[in-house]
């Protein structure tokens, strides 16, 4: 698919600013006629469509706000948008939750469509199809007009905004110094495929630890799981890759798993193949859920504080929103880390 042209692109075409283009193609006095027929003709002739999600949203103030999040099972989310309205009801501005369902076409959708005249910003946490394909497109035409973007959790350095997320690779690497510090010996790591952010800086977290204990990592016991086994329907396939790794290792006496869903699965197999928990194998996973508290037995977790991540992204984006609509100075770009902690379990002696 042919991407769109950007304003940003037109400004480096005809060597101007952004902000002269977006002036003559709106025919401002401040610019001379032969540069708006100028920049008219060159918009023409590459097609230069406006952007839908600017038209809406650019100098208006509606005190609403959109945030669209990958996934509304994973009690992870459920909490940010908690933390999200928290913050944001208490400032006077109403909420509007969009699901992309880890599609690209729909997380771009949702931008159409929950800024179609009705929002001032938007909190996102990115697709895995997104983060595959490497397509920002969408974020940056709505960071070049001047819209207000914070994005938590799953976040790149590609795109210039305030970002909120965890230290994941600390966390990961204290849940894999405290199974080695329990004791065990041969640990292996569930995780995902290297795109998606988290995952891949967890198993570095994970990497660290085995290094700071002089253990040399196999790959053997690194399982990358395909991003579409997060989703229900798919568990059985999940299991099955779980399985293959305890056949094929017996005396894995660690698991550390980089979400919730893959530390319950794992338990689950384990249990069935006869492990002792913890006895025998001790699980560590992240994110601290209602499966986490209500599993058997109870699992080790890391905590994200997702409450507390959803509100720092509100407050953020909305300092951002004061400042396009009421000419505020602007603050430098910032990324808020936000502090986990290790909560143990039964799953861990």
């Amino acid at each position: 698919m042919k991407k769109r042209t950007t304003l940003k692109q037109l400004a480096k075409e005809l060597d101007v600013s952004i902000s002269t283009v977006s002036k003559a193609l709106k025919n401002s006095p401040e610019i001379s006629q032969d540069t708006i027929d100028k920049v008219k003709a060159f918009a023409k002739l590459l097609n230069y469509r406006p952007n839908n999600i600017a038209l809406s949203l650019k100098n208006r103030k509606t005190k609403t706000i959109g945030i669209i999040i990958p996934d509304i099972v994973h009690h992870f989310f459920t909490k940010v948008i908690k933390g999200v309205e928290n913050y944001a009801n208490a400032k006077g501005y109403n909420v509007i939750v969009g699901l992309s369902n880890e599609s690209f076409s729909n997380e771009v959708i949702n931008m159409e469509m929950l800024a179609n005249g009705s929002i001032d910003g938007f909190i996102i946490s990115m697709s895995r199809e997104t983060m595959k394909r490497q397509d920002y497109q969408h974020f940056i035409e709505c960071l070049n007009e001047g819209i207000p973007l914070v994005m938590f959790d799953r976040i790149v350095n590609e795109i210039p905004c305030d970002k909120v997320m965890v230290d994941d690779t600390k966390g990961a690497r204290i849940a894999t110094q405290t199974l080695l510090e329990k004791g065990a010996k041969k640990i292996a790591i569930i995780t995902t495929k290297d795109y998606v952010s988290v995952g891949r800086l967890r198993t570095k977290g994970y990497l660290e630890a085995l290094d700071a204990y002089n253990i040399n990592p196999m790959a053997d016991l690194i399982l990358k799981i395909d991003d579409d086994l997060l989703y229900e329907n798919h568990i059985e396939n999940l299991e099955t890759q779980i399985q293959k790794l305890l056949k094929q290792h017996p005396n894995i006496d660690g698991i550390f798993a980089v979400n919730e869903l893959y530390a319950i699965v794992a338990m689950k197999v384990a249990k069935d193949l006869n492990f002792d928990i913890p006895g025998k194998l001790q699980v560590i996973g992240f994110t601290d859920g209602m499966l986490s508290k209500h599993a058997s037995p109870s699992l080790s977790t890391v905590s994200q504080h997702g409450e507390e991540m959803g509100e720092k992204a509100a407050e953020l984006l909305i300092k951002r929103i004061d400042e396009r609509v009421d000419d505020m100075p602007k603050h430098p770009l910032m990324t808020k880390i936000i502090s986990t902690n290790l909560i143990l379990r039964n799953s861990t002696k």
